[in-house]
């Protein structure tokens, strides 16, 4: 009878566990950003404010590449691409499956495929992130924290390649 009780409190322990901690990765640390606007870098080196409507975006303070946000623009591609600074290797991250404007699959294969084009929104809007905006054709517009290639190199912890700014230093 001990043993039946033990095996029960250890898979209720683990069941309950594995809920929290399923619920603390996808709902808990998340929070709506108050006021967001999309800026993109222009090719002049400037960060401005573009033309977005229905932003929505969510953060959260437990990582730095957690930011997603979904807006629409009546700016055309073309334009936006004569104006600022297209990105590299966008790579779209996962969002929570409740933030259901953003779908990183969707987004990946519009890129992939050309149909949509990456710019870059604020480089190094902390320490080897970078903001990435991608917009579709039809104006659907999204963005995203990714890690550049000052902090891919920087938190694997080697130097930060040529060309890039020095880390901060860290407070412990």
């Amino acid at each position: 009878m001990t043993g039946k009780l033990f095996v029960i409190a250890l898979v209720l322990s683990a069941a309950v566990g594995g809920a929290a901690m399923y619920w603390l990765q996808v709902y808990a640390f998340y929070e709506p950003v108050e006021e967001p606007r999309v800026e993109l870098t222009t090719l002049q080196g400037t960060v401005e404010p573009i033309l977005a409507d229905n932003v929505q975006a969510i953060d959260a303070d437990s990582s730095p590449i957690r930011y997603r946000a979904c807006f629409e623009t009546p700016m055309s591609e073309a334009m936006m691409s004569e104006t600022y600074v297209l990105y590299d290797e966008a790579t779209p991250l996962n969002a929570p499956d409740w933030f259901d404007c953003f779908s990183s699959t969707e987004i990946g294969e519009a890129l992939e495929t050309g149909q949509a084009l990456a710019f870059l929104g604020v480089e190094n809007i902390e320490y080897g992130i970078d903001r990435v905006v991608a917009v579709l054709p039809d104006g659907r517009g999204f963005a995203w924290h990714q890690i550049n290639r000052c902090g891919e190199r920087v938190f694997d912890g080697d130097p930060p390649p040529e060309g890039c700014p020095l880390p901060p230093e860290r407070t412990e």
